[in-house]
């Protein structure tokens, strides 16, 4: 049987000591900083040798100096501060809302029966096709905001959280009954930190839904935030602040999504599929 390369690494990590697997992944993380400082001298020479036209793509140096130049006039923050507020709300009632639903969906089967065909309609729908709607329903205020970024993030978390309870290893069911446990005991004991790894990861895929979200509902309609900034921007051919809110949304995106990462690294012995 052929092994890709990065299947490769992961037997040599799980074979190999602890300053093996150190050493992997520290050659990792030096690989990719080489490959985006690369990628940025790449980036800045094509503009500086005329190659390509700064109007359509900025370059490293010009958005550097138009970020900090954001920064100290003060300028960015009121932009950072609605963006900020629309994602913790938004974000925080998708959390809110999924997990326990994800959790009843995938423990009771008829509830699960009755909800899945409205699950996968709205989870297949574009999220942008509902802005109308939303706008109709809720105007261009702040609700409309948290309502899209609740509807782009809600149904990854529910969805991963009701796949972690509906793959619990059967032997943990069979040994709890075996000692007398009630379905609640059951339930929080077994049902509800086996579920903890996909609820993580159903955390992590809805933080990228979520800051689509942001930029989508304020292009829409809105007075502030990092998206109506960016569309400003545009509109005026000022491709040095689009690009900054390009990389504020990334930036703030890799680092809670990294410490998703380490969140569901930590709780990943808890999977089940690591106890058969």
């Amino acid at each position: 049987m052929t092994i890709e390369p990065a299947a490769e690494v992961l037997i040599l990590e799980a074979a190999e000591p602890a300053e093996r697997r150190v050493g992997l992944r520290g050659e990792g993380a030096i690989l990719g900083t080489v490959s985006v400082a690369g990628f940025l001298l790449l980036w800045q020479t094509s503009v500086a040798m005329g190659w390509i036209a700064p109007l359509f793509v900025s370059s490293p140096a010009r958005i550097l100096v138009t970020g900090f130049g954001m920064f100290r006039d003060g300028s960015i923050y009121p932009d950072l501060a609605v963006s900020g507020e629309e994602f913790i709300l938004g974000f925080g009632l998708a959390a809110l809302a999924g997990i326990p639903l994800g959790i009843l969906m995938g423990w009771y089967y008829r509830l699960n029966a009755v909800l899945d065909p409205f699950v996968n309609a709205l989870y297949a729908t574009p999220r942008i096709a509902l802005m109308p709607l939303i706008i109709i329903w809720f105007g261009v205020d702040l609700s409309a905001k948290i309502a899209i970024i609740f509807l782009s993030s809600v149904f990854p978390v529910l969805v991963s959280t009701m796949t972690g309870v509906r793959t619990i290893d059967r032997d943990f069911i069979r040994v709890a009954r075996s000692f007398g446990a009630t379905d609640r005991q059951l339930f929080r004991t077994v049902a509800l930190p086996s579920s903890v790894p996909n609820l993580l990861t159903g955390l992590r895929l809805g933080l990228g839904h979520a800051l689509i979200g942001i930029v989508v509902g304020e292009m829409y309609g809105a007075s502030a935030g990092i998206g109506f900034m960016m569309q400003t921007a545009g509109a005026t051919f000022q491709t040095d602040k689009v690009m900054v809110g390009i990389a504020l949304i990334a930036a703030a995106g890799m680092a809670m999504t990294r410490l998703l990462k380490a969140l569901e690294k930590r709780f990943d012995a808890w999977r089940p599929d690591h106890h058969l």
